[in-house]
């Protein structure tokens, strides 16, 4: 019998997809690790560390269920350290009659692998992932004819499609609102108890060394004898239980808080395992809805909604808009900018309270909330001007849950509006104001919120109206921050010189800051 060669990528460990109902005779499964996925960006020690684990536990775990797998370590002599010319290699070694992929999540693997369906003598068929509640081409054909895609209609459509949230009749939400987002935005009050935190200890010592002995270069830090993140379904189910149990009842009204108390907060850490496929969207979100369960807790109910939105709302939308928008979003930069992203962004080593805690311990965790990466270091690499291409970098290669597909959308969408807007209906941007709102950070700070310019001026302030200014032909017609330019216009001109001054002189001076 003729073997079927199988591939199974590392963001790809489902063990209910259909391929591993049963083993079959004659299939056998790819998987490896290459210098191609470890490369292509500077990565965190612990998303490199954590994604080979994961992929070493499925491996170990479809042997044990009695299918055959082919695993190539980073390290193996044989490995070619490409996906494609692994596969190709592979398939001649073993008299492979046909390979099968599941379809890949990034652009550049679907471009590569689909370039082996014209390249090899043997059928390449490609096949869904069986993940996602949407099709790759979906939400395209949601907002065919739109220039700018609302998520709001695509999330109440999510809604009605899978029946969550929903009264019987499958059209009303359930407690009459689709959104309750306006009670989700409070700062974090001294007595709220903060949940137990929940982390792994795995031994990744072998990979660790791996890469190092490979010349592998990382960025971060890792403890490879008590690695913190779930590289099993049952490390992830554990997190699951552990979110809705201690996280949840309290997640939406504090998830945009900014706190030096916690990293996590009441988020859920759940991105991981669902970017690897360890945990479906639906069985995550039917957990979530489980909680709320009728309750007539106006506050449970809100918490649910806004977890459930996260899920099959915005991660959903954020895929179809790769999908819709690749390759050209990629490339997209609105405003032009191209200011190099700060040397520091790399170790943490500035003055700026919110900025430091936010970067270092990103790279202690590989970790970082929705909150801090919109409103601290997005918002002031976008205020600061900083080239997209320098910012999707540094988002892709830090965090551990970052895969292009949800990476750039977020970056070059919502968080630099250099897509002008087919995401975002307006820049998200914001003086020190918002984060002394929403935080405690400016309390141990070296430079003050409430100055604009001179001696120690929180950099936020300034550079927030230059960002303004510099763009106000781009942007003072956009409706939903006229109100800025209207403040804007108000102030005195000797006000608005000494503001630019100083936004200049911090520009200039970003390196320092």
């Amino acid at each position: 019998m003729p073997i079927t060669l199988r591939l199974i990528l590392g963001d790809q460990l489902d063990l209910f997809h259909p391929w591993f109902r049963e083993p079959g005779p004659g299939m056998v499964y790819a998987m490896m690790e290459c210098r191609s996925e470890t490369d292509y960006v500077r990565h965190h020690i612990q998303k490199v560390a954590g994604f080979f684990a994961a992929m070493r536990h499925f491996a170990d775990q479809l042997r044990a269920r009695g299918f055959r797998v082919e695993y190539l370590k980073l390290d193996d002599p044989a490995n070619l350290q490409s996906v494609g010319e692994n596969l190709r290699a592979m398939a001649l070694r073993l008299g492979a009659g046909q390979i099968e992929y599941q379809l890949p999540d990034e652009f550049r693997l679907d471009v590569e692998l689909s370039r082996l369906q014209t390249e090899l003598p043997i059928p390449v068929v490609g096949v869904d992932s069986a993940h996602f509640l949407t099709g790759r081409s979906d939400l395209a054909v949601f907002f065919r004819g739109k220039k700018t895609f609302v998520m709001e209609s695509f999330y109440r459509s999510m809604r009605v499609k899978t029946g969550l949230l929903m009264e019987a009749d499958g059209r009303t939400p359930v407690g009459g609102r689709w959104n309750f987002d306006a009670e989700n935005r409070k700062r974090l009050p001294a007595g709220v108890v903060l949940p137990p935190a929940l982390n792994f200890a795995h031994n990744v010592r072998d990979i660790v060394e791996m890469l190092s002995r490979s010349g592998v270069a990382t960025i971060g830090s890792v403890d490879p004898d008590n690695f913190s993140w779930p590289v099993s379904r049952e490390d992830a189910l554990a997190l699951l239980e552990h979110f809705i149990e201690y996280r949840l009842p309290l997640f939406g009204v504090y998830q945009d808080a900014l706190s030096e108390r916690d990293d996590v907060l009441f988020h859920s850490r759940l991105s991981f395992a669902l970017n690897t496929k360890m945990l479906s969207p639906l069985e995550v979100a039917k957990a979530a809805e489980a909680y709320y369960d009728g309750s007539p807790d106006f506050q449970r109910l809100a918490q649910v909604e806004g977890f459930i939105r996260q899920i099959i709302g915005w991660r959903e939308y954020m895929r179809g808009v790769y999908w819709a928008k690749m390759p050209g979003y990629a490339d997209l930069n609105f405003f032009g900018h191209t200011a190099p992203l700060p040397s520091w962004f790399w170790t943490g080593n500035t003055r700026m309270r919110c900025l430091q805690r936010a970067i270092r311990q990103s790279l202690s965790s590989a970790y970082a909330h929705h909150i801090q990466r919109l409103m601290v270091t997005g918002n002031f690499a976008l205020l600061l001007g900083v080239s997209p291409d320098e910012l999707d970098a540094w988002y892709l290669g830090i965090y551990i849950d970052a895969l292009e597909w949800v990476e750039i959308t977020n970056t070059r969408g919502m968080s630099q509006y250099a897509d002008g807007g087919i995401v975002g209906t307006k820049p998200y941007v914001s003086s020190a104001n918002y984060i002394r709102k929403m935080g405690d950070h400016c309390n141990k700070c070296a430079y003050d919120p409430d100055k604009r310019y001179g001696e120690g001026a929180c950099p936020f302030n300034s550079l927030y109206w230059d960002f303004y200014d510099r763009h106000a032909e781009k942007l003072s017609r956009n409706p939903r921050i006229g109100m800025a330019y209207t403040t804007w216009g108000k102030m005195a001109g000797t006000e608005r010189e000494r503001i630019l001054e100083q936004a200049a002189v911090y520009k200039d001076g970003a390196e320092n800051l």
